[in-house]
């Protein structure tokens, strides 16, 4: 059974292709212990959203099994938790990577709640504690992408949807 910190390792493996990295790295970026990464690194293959390291090779996330667990199953695993009005960090459609693409209205926006936000919004509780601490702009946008397809309305998962099925072949091509 996957846990909301494997895909938060998961993006963190995808964003590092083709370049070096450790568990610890993961561990550091994300805010997890290195025996969570590795955890999770053997939930994933397990899931067949990793395949499995060799003696020479480290594990390398299948970006067609990735995309159609977010996109298809990550609301039902890990759905979306709204509470009330709070200062935080913007995500889903109020996040600064969607573009501008969704008009709202004052607190009428998603947050997840954290004391440094510098925005109000109604709290959107995030798919890992960490996630609001995150200083990756890389992951901040699939992050905020999966709010918007898990939390959203019609129109907002249906960009949020586009934008990540796009950033994601970016990642299959290089």
């Amino acid at each position: 059974m996957l846990k909301s910190q494997d895909v938060l390792v998961a993006l963190a493996i995808l964003i590092k292709k083709g370049t070096i990295w450790r568990q610890t790295d993961i561990a550091h970026e994300i805010g997890i212990s290195p025996s969570e990464v590795n955890a999770a690194i053997k939930r994933l293959t397990r899931s067949k959203i990793a395949s499995p390291s060799t003696k020479n090779e480290k594990p390398k996330i299948i970006i067609s099994a990735l995309k159609e667990f977010l996109i298809h199953g990550l609301k039902y695993v890990f759905p979306a938790q709204i509470g009330e009005v709070t200062r935080g960090v913007p995500t889903s459609y109020a996040a600064p990577c969607f573009g501008g693409e969704i008009s709202y209205r004052e607190n009428d926006l998603p947050v997840w709640p954290n004391a440094n936000g510098k925005v109000r919004g109604y709290s959107l509780t995030p798919l890992y504690d960490t996630a609001s601490d995150i200083q990756n702009e890389e992951i901040y946008f699939f992050l905020s992408m999966i709010d918007a397809i898990r939390a959203g309305r019609a129109r907002e998962k249906k960009i949020g949807i586009k934008l990540l099925e796009e950033k994601l072949d970016e990642y299959r091509t290089t």
